[in-house]
């Protein structure tokens, strides 16, 4: 066995991972204690990369209008559409939708051939849909698309400041660098702004729970109270920046009383000026800010006003201090430096920067070739399925997404994507809710497969090798676009026989008549050869002869990426969503991850225990709310929004504000029936990221009425690709796979009305019921079907409150898979679902471990009433970390906190008195 280096493929921290291998096998991975963004540390989602990986369910052939096709058919067919789409339609016709799931390799030679060669500008990415207004802000503050800060500055600050950010879920190794610091460092003091109270205000000293969509009010008022206080630093403003008075006129429209911005948030007016003064007081402070202030309407303003305050205080260029935005996806920036967002050209130049089409139609050209670069910039995400719609873009290549689910007003995407003549799908996956609207399907490799790099949130680019063989004909996404790009004639200007030439070309061109003018500088790695690309260690650019080991922070010396050195404070009008509340729809809906799952789980749901901590799509909402809208806890309900319903199980909390929801993103049309998030959001964007607005969503909530609800569990090879025809029978149900089999929850029918399960079973399921206990008076039936002494499925009619633990029964389906017919005792058991005596373990807390509620509990009531003492005994939360704040909570709750101690609506705001400034 040996051990290998590379990258995880999940969020933007990047971690780096070493990986056992032995006998052309991945057997396990554990985080590399080198690499500097982990430093050993992996979350529950990378500790079980190595039980995502295998064959089954892959895709392995090309397929071209349904048949299964060789690749010089397949490859021919791509180039004989797109030229024929192009000679009718012209350029414009031609489009692509890429992914910060790609490797920087393949976004450089995707975009190299549709804006380069193809001549067309609509070449974007799904990075719009979470970093885009981020970029905007950047770029118009400090002249680039260019983070300031490191993961280091967390550590090294007096005040970081979480905005918009459940840190804890979303990027939890991050969260635990940042939660070790805390304890190394009693002055630190943490500052939580969000509406939820979440995971992450386990280490809050002031918990901030604002209106949605109130954040620039908050820091427009931040910026105008440093003023009223004298707390500018005017020296650094007039060296280093314009715009100062401009931005505190636009902050000064609205009345700038504490209490007037506390009664426009919704915040008290003692916590939020204790918040001000702790910003003003300190210089080292770093506002870490995510999708909650992207994903708006008005997401570049929101950005900018936090950039403001760091720029009008002077708390940027230094240790521990800037405005830093954290990155959703693995690849997103390095996406974003080949170009790969509709209004880029490529190494950070856009369609105005000043020579900028011309420098890079001089660099691509060859002996005979000449590109043909657009003139302007191409439709952004949302506008481009609009395009679509509106029949101007006729063929679509689309590569490692799934816009079918991900975009808002997804119905709608859908339409335009059955409506289009030419879809091109590049994925690894053989089940996704697009593939049914793609033409061709070109199967690609996925992670440990792929080969290249990728740069995550803090500006370091690091290795993805390639450790196993991609399966069947899988192939990677920059070599079939060299392929394709070859049969259209442009073959000299993609003549790459590894990712390490395109690597060095994207550095060359980073470097490619800069004379400092561009920030995204990575010359210095333009000379590797393929040994030392292979051995690239992590690195931050800029990378230059001035910098060749990389550079840490950026504007340091106060000069910025602008033309004139001057950063640009920029006057914001907070706006507030654009999607509004009214009688029919009167709940404020909120979208975002859930802690051991990512985007649409093509890659995690393959991992069984991860779907264990949330195992149903759900609505949180707060007892209070759910009382008036005739809802309670575990009960399936729906919400109707602006494209469609969402169907869901409750889950009471309070840590939503009243009147709000909040759903998880991940389910498709592949794990459940109508959860799709984006049905519920209409399609309002930023005009000017044109990143869309999914956090303010606007939507009705009631009871989903059904007479009967019932857990199946079906032998793997009977359901494994999700098909299961009865699953329609009824009003919801959702596929939740586990090791050995699949369990799908069901619900249907009319309250008190009858039901003949046994006709039911011998209708849907693949045998007849060979045991059965019901009572139909109460309306249960638990009954199982054995085939040849092998366990074949087991159902029970109750809610799923009632189940047994199903690790017992999960075991029985294995047991089964191997041959082995059950025993007689085991036969005996079967409809109990679990050993006599055998105690249900609850609601999974700790993924790694698989340590459920009711055991933490237990331990909390025997004694163990730290999270230490947990762990020793349980083993809970010593590997990744990710339950700490859960592990925390149900200590709390279990061991009896002070209820005068603890406000109604969060644990965590644990905030001193008040601090009033004269």
């Amino acid at each position: 066995m040996h051990q290998a280096r590379t990258t995880c493929p999940y969020c933007g921290v990047g971690c780096g991972v070493r990986a056992d291998i032995e006998d052309g096998r991945l057997h396990g991975v554990e985080g590399d204690g080198d690499h500097p963004a982990n430093y050993g540390r992996l979350c529950v989602k990378g500790s079980a990369l190595a039980e995502t990986l295998g064959s089954h369910g892959r895709l392995t052939r090309p397929r071209v209008d349904g048949v299964e096709v060789d690749w010089d058919t397949a490859l021919d067919a791509v180039a004989e559409r797109l030229q024929a789409t192009r000679d009718t339609a012209g350029e414009g016709a031609l489009a692509a939708y890429l992914s910060g799931q790609l490797l920087t390799e393949d976004y450089y030679v995707a975009n190299k051939l549709f804006k380069g060669f193809l001549g067309t500008p609509h070449l974007d990415t799904n990075s719009r849909l979470c970093m885009a207004s981020a970029v905007a802000a950047y770029k118009r503050a400090l002249g680039a698309d260019a983070v300031p800060c490191s993961y280091e500055d967390l550590e090294e600050a007096e005040l970081v400041v979480l905005v918009g950010s459940n840190l804890a879920w979303n990027h939890p190794v991050l969260y635990q660098r940042l939660r070790t610091a805390k304890m190394r460092n009693p002055l630190m003091r943490v500052v939580v702004i969000d509406p939820r109270v979440t995971d992450t205000c386990e280490i809050a000293d002031l918990y901030l729970g604002l209106r949605p969509g109130s954040d620039a009010r908050l820091f427009n008022g931040l910026l105008a109270w440093m003023a009223d206080k004298g707390r500018l630093d005017r020296l650094y403003l007039e060296r280093h920046t314009q715009g100062v008075e401009a931005a505190l006129a636009a902050a000064r429209e609205d009345d700038a009383a504490v209490e007037a911005i506390a009664a426009d948030c919704d915040l008290d007016p003692e916590r939020l000026e204790t918040f001000f003064y702790w910003f003003a007081s300190q210089l080292h402070v770093v506002t870490l800010y995510s999708q909650g202030i992207n994903q708006s309407s008005s997401g570049t303003d929101k950005c900018q006003a936090i950039i403001n305050c760091h720029l009008a205080g002077g708390k940027i260029g230094l240790p521990g201090a800037g405005p830093f935005s954290i990155t959703g996806q693995p690849n997103a920036m390095g996406g974003r430096e080949v170009g790969g967002l509709a209004n880029q050209l490529a190494a950070h130049m856009d369609y105005d920067s000043p020579g900028a089409i011309d420098r890079v139609t001089r660099f691509w050209a060859t002996e005979t070739l000449v590109p043909t670069l657009p003139e302007g910039p191409g439709h952004k995400a949302v506008e481009l399925f609009e395009a679509i719609e509106r029949g101007e873009v006729r063929a679509l290549w689309v590569m490692a997404t799934n816009p079918a689910v991900s975009l808002p007003d997804a119905d709608r995407v859908r339409a335009a994507l059955a409506k289009c003549p030419l879809v091109i799908v590049s994925e690894c996956m053989a089940d996704t809710d697009l593939l049914p609207y793609a033409d061709i399907v070109l199967p690609a490799s996925s992670w440990s497969e792929k080969d290249g790099t990728v740069t995550n949130s803090e500006r370091r680019i690091s290795r993805q090798r390639g450790l196993l063989p991609p399966p069947g004909e899988a192939r990677h996404d920059w070599w079939i676009v060299c392929e394709v790009a070859r049969r259209l004639g442009y073959g000299e200007a993609f003549a790459y026989e590894h990712p390490a030439e395109i690597f060095v070309e994207h550095a060359r061109l980073s470097g490619f008549e800069n004379d400092g003018n561009r920030i995204f500088d990575i010359s210095a790695l333009a000379e590797l050869d393929r040994e030392a690309y292979d051995a690239l260690a992590p690195v931050q650019w800029p990378v230059t002869r001035a910098a060749p080991r990389g550079t840490t922070r950026l504007f340091e010396d106060g000069r910025f990426a602008t033309a004139d050195g001057l950063a640009r404070l920029m006057p914001v009008r907070p706006r507030g969503p654009a999607q509004a509340l009214g009688e029919s729809r009167p709940l404020r809906l909120n979208t975002g991850r859930v802690r051991d799952q990512w985007h649409t789980m093509t890659r995690t749901a393959r991992a069984p225990r991860l779907m264990n901590h949330r195992a149903e799509p759900f609505v949180e909402i707060t007892p209070e709310d759910a009382a008036t809208f005739g809802v309670g806890d575990q009960q399936l309900a729906r919400l109707t929004g602006a494209g469609g319903e969402y169907r869901g199980r409750v889950r009471l909390t309070k840590g939503q504000r009243r009147g709000e929801v909040f759903v998880p993103m991940h389910w498709t049309d592949r794990f459940s029936g109508a959860a799709r998030a984006g049905r519920l959001l209409a399609a309002h964007l930023d005009p000017i990221s044109g990143q869309p607005e999914t956090k303010h969503g606007a939507v009705a909530l009631a009871a989903l009425e059904v007479g009967w609800e019932a857990t199946l569990l079906m032998a793997s090879d009977d359901a494994s690709g999700g098909e299961f025809e009865g699953r329609d029978d009824g009003a919801y149900w959702a596929r939740i796979p586990l090791a050995h089999c699949q369990r799908w929850q069901l619900a249907g029918g009319k309250p008190g009305e009858p039901r003949d399960w046994l006709a039911w079973v011998q209708r849907w399921l693949p045998t007849a019921p060979t045991l059965w206990c019901d009572d139909p008076a109460g309306g249960r039936l638990r009954a199982a079907g054995l085939e040849d002494g092998r366990l074949r499925w087991w159902l029970m009619v109750a809610p799923p409150a009632e189940l047994p633990g199903l690790a017992w029964l999960d075991e029985r389906f294995a047991e089964s898979s191997r041959g082995q017919p059950l025993t007689a005792d085991r036969r005996r058991r079967l409809l109990a679902g679990c050993d006599a005596g055998e105690a249900d373990a609850g609601p999974l807390v700790c993924s790694c471990h698989q340590v459920g509620q009711k055991a933490i509990v237990e331990a909390i009531q025997a004694g163990d009433t730290s999270v230490e003492a947990l762990g020793a005994r349980l083993a809970c939360g010593t590997q990744c970390g990710s339950c700490l704040p859960e592990l925390k909570s149900l200590i709390e709750d279990t061991a009896g906190a002070d209820p005068e101690e603890e406000d109604d609506h969060a644990r965590a705001e644990q905030a001193p008195k008040a601090v009033h400034v004269a």
